[in-house]
């Protein structure tokens, strides 16, 4: 591989401050791209995070590509005219050195000639198309009608956001059919001699989950999706992301920076931000009335975070100017929705600033209230912290002076309108509030996002949607420590799941290549198979690995008059399998039992709202668990571990769930010592006192506990194949159908 070439050299040259391992990355790409590429049935896979730099790493692939023999790029972009427009520009603007030479050009494919000279196709070509009918009808006839010469020479496809449009079936009279979008993309690449295929996205899972061939009625030859190869975006310290957000240290009773960004919100505020119920508002009270708690601290809390960046920012020398910040509101994909939140957003604005220039008690109290917040997170950062009346008159100036902007975002115009060209939003003044919905995903960036007030709850999680509505991820290091999340507690378990799967599949790429991470399922009949379904959906999906806990979390205990009979047999069954020599030790069950005993113990509990019944993910994970044991006489059995007389309260005092029925340096002991190959199973009998917030009754909390050896695994108890064509309508949650 030719690493001194010219497009690839002066790239490097041009962009020092890259990390070297993003070059890296580049270089093993088109290593693994060479090896494949006299075929483009064996696509290969960019894998990044959420704004964590897959177009700079893409960008090098393409300019070594040229060094190395390809003649062509492609680049198909996310069906949205300024999110094509602003990728054509950032690589005219990247590769500008190369066209001034004469060495390349760039053309949208809707605004590029009809034919190209010979002479022009010796330069090297890119071609800019969004994944929509026209474009690539235009692309397809231009490679077989117009030019009918370029489909012989050596193309590069990179497909950004590759599991955006470019997958997707559709079942017709018992036959399964290429959605327009996949189909186009499959014909075209059918229609080139020397072609390589690069996905490029930051939510792969529907593509790793597709079959390795598909045969559909409306294409002759489906060109296959799943990735044939992986490559890992490198992601620098100074990277923001789910781990931040949702790892353990996020999960701390004890303050850390990471607990201390998250902000819980009733789920009800989310509905009354649906729209305006006269009934219940009135807009004299928005800055005490409890309806809207949540979101006026959002608010308050992002005006008192910005000001203190600033105050810092100025004492350090930076440009006042410069010093801008920003929040996204995004609970609803209704454009309806989002005009009431911007007309509640304008109101508190001007009732807070009626309030400041008064000098009105609840200002200082609301003001006081975020400051204390925020600088519980300085404090553990290590930055300054500026008294608080430096503080309380930067925010009154910032109201006064209008350094507060709102700006609703839910088109394609109102994006076009605020997009610079390196795809941020502008920034107008020194705090903006952007509200809107799906519009600000995929491609879309907010600088210096300082806090996200987000209430999506579609009926099924679809990991690729939530992840893709992630904006607060990014290399926000610097702002961390007066950074907010605000959600329900649903959706931050949910996104808790994302976060862990998320690792697990990348941890497992790292460790041992693309097919370290199993994917499988519980069938109708009760067995385990395999699992490839187009879409998993996260809110009934579990991420096996070593020593990994399930448990069912978000539930209270029915009533005991209701629970007595069912812990009565659990009760029974335990004395019946126990060793007595040794009633605090692991005792091995058969699996039948152990299900036995989980269905019992879920027959106590009623799950809140937005919580999942995971009951059948504890049993097909012990089932398939069991069933790989290496040493044929242990498979079919599960260690248990009883504990008995367990006081544990239901919410604690952070308004969590607790977790950690189980204690870890006892039974958790215990049990990860019996369980090497196959799991086992944790039984709590809790006293269920009402003081700790349940209904005054025993009940079992069970815990399974995943083997040491077991091997990373997505495990779906439900996938698209079991649903009804209601409920897979209903998880597209206004996106394309995949």
């Amino acid at each position: 591989m030719n690493l001194q070439g010219t497009f690839y050299s002066e790239y490097k040259q041009s962009n020092p401050s890259f990390h070297p391992d993003t070059f890296s990355c580049a270089e093993d790409t088109v290593a693994a791209i060479l090896d494949n590429s006299t075929s483009s049935d064996h696509p290969g896979m960019l894998l990044g995070k959420v704004q964590s730099g897959k177009t700079r790493t893409f960008i090098s692939i393409l300019a070594l590509a040229f060094d190395n023999g390809f003649d062509i790029a492609i680049v198909l972009t996310k069906n949205s005219r300024p999110l094509a427009e602003q990728t054509f520009k950032r690589l005219r603007a990247e590769l500008s050195e190369n066209i001034e030479d004469g060495d390349l050009e760039i053309y949208d494919i809707m605004n590029c000639p009809e034919r190209f000279t010979r002479f022009e196709l010796e330069s090297k070509l890119i071609f800019v198309a969004k994944k929509q009918a026209d474009n690539l009808k235009r692309l397809h006839r231009l490679f077989t009608d117009s030019c009918p010469e370029m489909r012989n020479l050596r193309v590069l496809i990179v497909d950004d956001e590759a599991d955006s449009a470019s997958i997707g079936f559709t079942k017709r009279a018992g036959q399964a059919e290429a959605n327009t979008i996949a189909g186009q993309i499959s014909e075209f690449r059918t229609c080139l001699t020397k072609v390589s295929f690069l996905q490029v996205t930051a939510t792969p899972y529907s593509l790793y989950l597709q079959p390795k061939d598909v045969v559909v009625a409306n294409v002759i030859e489906f060109k296959p999706t799943r990735p044939a190869f992986t490559k890992l975006v490198p992601v620098p310290d100074s990277y923001v992301g789910g781990g931040v957000y949702f790892g353990d240290a996020s999960q701390s009773e004890e303050d850390t920076l990471e607990s201390l960004i998250h902000h819980e919100v009733d789920p009800a505020e989310f509905d009354r931000l649906k729209k305006k119920d006269k009934r219940s508002y009135r807009p004299q009270e928005i800055l005490t009335t409890p309806l809207y708690k949540g979101f006026r601290h959002a608010l308050i809390t992002f005006f008192a975070g910005g000001c203190i960046q600033r105050i810092n920012g100025i004492a350090a020398g930076l440009a006042q100017k410069k010093l801008r910040y920003s929040f996204l509101v995004h609970s609803e994909a209704a454009k309806g929705s989002h005009s009431w939140q911007e007309d509640l957003a304008y109101e508190f604005v001007e009732r807070i600033k009626s309030a400041a220039e008064r000098s009105e008690p609840i200002f200082e109290q609301l003001v006081r209230e975020s400051y204390d917040d925020l600088r519980r997170s300085l404090a553990l950062d290590g930055k300054p912290i500026p008294e608080f009346p430096a503080v309380l008159e930067s925010v009154r100036s910032a109201i006064r002076d209008e350094h507060v902007s709102i700006a609703k975002v839910n088109s394609d115009d109102d994006v076009s309108a605020l997009l610079d060209d390196s795809g941020q939003l502008k920034l107008r003044t020194p705090l903006c509030l952007f509200i809107g919905g799906q519009v600000l995903d995929r491609g879309v960036t907010l600088s210096n996002l300082i806090g996200f007030y987000y209430g999506r709850r579609p009926k099924k999680y679809q990991q690729d949607t939530v992840l893709q509505h992630s904006r607060m991820y990014g290399y926000r290091r610097e702002d961390l420590a007066v950074t907010r999340f605000y959600t329900s507690p649903a959706i931050r378990h949910a996104m808790q799941q994302m976060e862990e799967f998320d690792a697990s599949l990348r941890g497992a790429i790292e460790a041992g290549g693309d097919g370290a991470v199993q994917f499988i399922r519980k069938a109708a009949d009760g067995t385990i198979q395999p699992c490839s379904p187009n879409k998993i959906l996260v809110s009934n999906v579990e991420t096996l690995r070593p020593h990994k806990r399930l448990l069912p979390v978000g539930f209270q205990t029915k009533y005991k008059k209701d629970m007595g009979q069912y812990i009565e047999t659990i009760d029974r069954l335990v004395l019946g399998n126990r060793d007595a020599s040794n009633p605090d030790g692991a005792f091995l069950i058969p699996v039948s039992t152990a299900r036995e005993l989980v269905e019992l113990a879920y027959k106590a509990f009623e799950f809140d709202e937005g919580f999942p019944d995971n009951q059948s993910a504890l049993i097909g994970a012990l089932a398939h668990l069991s069933a790989n044991a290496p040493q044929e006489e242990l498979r079919g059995r599960v260690w248990c571990v009883v504990r008995e007389d367990r006081v544990v309260v239901r919410i604690r005092k952070t308004g969590r769930y607790t977790n950690a029925p189980d204690t870890t340096h006892k039974e958790g002991k215990v049990a990860r010592e019996a369980a090497q190959t196959i799991p086992a199973l944790i039984l709590t009998k809790q006293n269920g006192r009402h003081e700790d917030g349940w209904r005054a009754g025993p009940f079992y909390w069970p815990v399974v506990l995943a083997p040491k050896k077991a091997h990373t695994a997505v495990f779906a108890p439900e996938t698209v194949d079991d649903l009804t064509d209601d409920e897979i309508d209903d998880t597209s949650d206004d996106e394309e159908t995949h």
